[in-house]
C-alpha cells in the first residue's frame, strides 16, 4: 500500500457530490455575470516566477527539469499565466475580456487549515479596463456567488483597501520607507501582536513613533475620515487613490452589494503585483480565522510579461477555505450520492431492464441498473446505498401481465403501473 502524499488529498463520491455543487454554484454566478471560461497549462515555464519573484521561489514551487533541459514547475498561481494569454492575443481579443477558469494549483508549503500543497481555485479576471465600475462588478460577482451558496450579509463581509493609499501615506513621512516591505507587514498585521507589527514597520524604514502614527491613520472608515487621510499625506497620488477607491465603493452600492463590504486600509493583499483597489472576504463571525478569498487590481502585470499596458482586475475563491465558511454557516451541501432510478431485474429479464435503463437515461435521468447478477435483496441494498429514489422492479411475472412494479425508496410504498405507460 502506498500512502497519499502530505498535503494532497482524495474525494470521494458523496465528498466530490458537494465540492461539485459548490464549483457548479461559482461557475454559473460567472456566466449570469457575462465570464467566459477558458484552460490553460498545468505545467509552465519556472521563469514565469523567478524572473518576478526572484529564485528563492523556487523553494515554494513544484519545479524541475524536464526531458529538455527546460525549467519548469506545476503551476502555483494562474495570474502569470492568464496574464500570458492575454499578452499572446492582445490585439485579437474584444475588450473588457472577462474570462473565468476553474483548476488545480500546487505551492510547496506547510499544511494547515484551509491550506494544502495542491488546492483548486476559480480564478475569475477583468482585462482592459480600469473603470471603477470594473472593481465593484468583480466585488458584487464575490458577493453574488456566496448568496447563491446560501449565505447572507450576517455570515461574510468584504474589507476593501488600495494599495496606492498605503503606498502614499507610507511616502508622505520623513523616512526611506521601503513601500513594498511596508504594506507586507500591513498584509500580516491581523495576525502579530502590535509589537510585532511595529517592529516590520521599523524594518520598513519607519521610526516606532511614525508606525504608531502610520497605524492610527489606517483607521479611517468613513469618507470624511478618508479626505482627512488625504490632507496627511498632501500629496496628489493620495487624493487620486481616495478617489478612485470612493467611486469603487459608490459603484458598489449600485450594484447592491454594498452591504457586504466595510473600509478597511489594514488589508492590504500580499502580492507585490496589486496596483489599486484590493479586498478579502472573510467569515463575518471570526470563527473562520483566515480570508476565505481576495483579489484586487493589478494594472502593470500583462505589460510586464510583453504585452501593452493592460489593465486588470480579480479574485480567486478556493475549495479549501470556501467549503470551511459554509460548514461554519449550516449551508455546505450535504455529501451523498443521488440517483432517481433503479432498474431492479426479477428473473430472466436484462433484455427488458436494459431497454428501460435506455429509455430513462435519454430522458436524462440518473439511472442504473444490475451488472453484477445480484439477488433481489442485494439489489435492493445497493439502490439504497446509492440513494435512488425509486426502484424499477422489471420481474418475469409482472411482465407477463404487461406491467412494471414502482418502488418509493423514502416511503417503500410500491404501485403497479402498465408497460406501456412508463416511463410517460
Amino acid at each position: 500500500m502506498y500512502d497519499r502524499l502530505k498535503g494532497f488529498r482524495d474525494f470521494y463520491p458523496e465528498e466530490m457530490a458537494a465540492r461539485r455543487e459548490i464549483i457548479d454554484t461559482v461557475e454559473e454566478a460567472c456566466r449570469r455575470y457575462g465570464f467566459r471560461e477558458t484552460a490553460s497549462p498545468h505545467l509552465e515555464r519556472a521563469e514565469m516566477w523567478t524572473d518576478k519573484s526572484g529564485e528563492d521561489i523556487v523553494e515554494e514551487l513544484y519545479a524541475f527539469e524536464d526531458k529538455g533541459d527546460r525549467h519548469v514547475t506545476l503551476t502555483p498561481e494562474l495570474t502569470p499565466t492568464v496574464a500570458r494569454m492575454v499578452a499572446a492575443k492582445q490585439q485579437e481579443l474584444s475588450k473588457p475580456i472577462k474570462w473565468f477558469s476553474t483548476r488545480p494549483f500546487w505551492r510547496y508549503e506547510q499544511v494547515q487549515q484551509g491550506r494544502f500543497r495542491e488546492f483548486y481555485q476559480t480564478n475569475i479576471d477583468i482585462f482592459g479596463t480600469d473603470d471603477p465600475r470594473a472593481d465593484a462588478e468583480v466585488i458584487a460577482l464575490g458577493a453574488q456567488l456566496l448568496v447563491d451558496l446560501g449565505l447572507d450579509a450576517d455570515d461574510f463581509e468584504f474589507r476593501v483597501s488600495h494599495r496606492d493609499i498605503l503606498g502614499a501615506v507610507l511616502r508622505s513621512f520623513d523616512a526611506d520607507v521601503d513601500v513594498r516591505e511596508a504594506v507586507r507587514a500591513v498584509d500580516k498585521s491581523d495576525k502579530l501582536d502590535e509589537n510585532e507589527y511595529y517592529d516590520l514597520l521599523v524594518d520598513a524604514g519607519l521610526s516606532y513613533e511614525q508606525a504608531a502614527t502610520f497605524d492610527e491613520r489606517l483607521s479611517a472608515t468613513t469618507v470624511e475620515t478618508l479626505d482627512e487621510l488625504a490632507a496627511f499625506a498632501g500629496t496628489e497620488a493620495a487624493r487620486d487613490a481616495i478617489d478612485n477607491l470612493v467611486a469603487v465603493l459608490d459603484a458598489v452600492e449600485e450594484f447592491g452589494a454594498s452591504e457586504y463590504c466595510e473600509l478597511s486600509l489594514e488589508t492590504a493583499r500580499g502580492f507585490d503585483y496589486y496596483t489599486g483597489v484590493v479586498f478579502e472576504c472573510f467569515d463575518a463571525t471570526g470563527e473562520v480565522s483566515r480570508s476565505v478569498f481576495g483579489g484586487g487590481r493589478y494594472d502593470d502585470l500583462i505589460e510586464s510579461f510583453g504585452g501593452e499596458s493592460t489593465p486588470a482586475v480579480g479574485f480567486a475563491p478556493g475549495y479549501a477555505t470556501l467549503p470551511l465558511l459554509l460548514e461554519r454557516a449550516g449551508v455546505a451541501p450535504e455529501e451523498s450520492l443521488s440517483t432517481d432510478y433503479y432498474v431492479l431485474q426479477v428473473g430472466d429479464t436484462e433484455s427488458e431492464a436494459a431497454s428501460v435503463t435506455r429509455e430513462l437515461r435519454a430522458q436524462g435521468y440518473v439511472v442504473e441498473t444490475d451488472i453484477s447478477d445480484r439477488s433481489f435483496g442485494a439489489q435492493l441494498g445497493y439502490a439504497d446505498s446509492i440513494n435512488a429514489e425509486t426502484v424499477v422492479i422489471v420481474g418475469e411475472n409482472d411482465l407477463a401481465d404487461g406491467n412494471y412494479t414502482l418502488r418509493d425508496m423514502e416511503t417503500g410504498d410500491q404501485e403497479t403501473v402498465p408497460v406501456s405507460e412508463f416511463p410517460e
